[in-house]
């Protein structure tokens, strides 16, 4: 998070076909729970062409811009 954000962070859901998918590898970030899919920018246009459905914000994180209580 950072200021260009106005400090937020979101975790967002959202469904994709299988097939489409399953091109990109799991990675673990930091702890082992935190598994995410890595899509290049350069086909985030043909992932948003590939989307089914709403989009959900299923988590906020809101900062503290003076860096206080971190």
């Amino acid at each position: 998070m950072d200021a260009a954000s106005g400090f937020a962070g979101y975790v967002t859901r959202f469904c994709v076909p299988a097939d489409f998918i399953a091109r990109y590898a799991v990675q673990t970030v930091g702890a082992r729970g935190h598994r995410e899919l890595w899509i290049p920018s350069e086909e985030l246009e043909e992932m948003n062409a590939n989307l089914v459905g709403r989009i959900e914000v299923i988590h906020t994180f809101r900062g503290d811009p003076a860096g206080e209580g971190r």
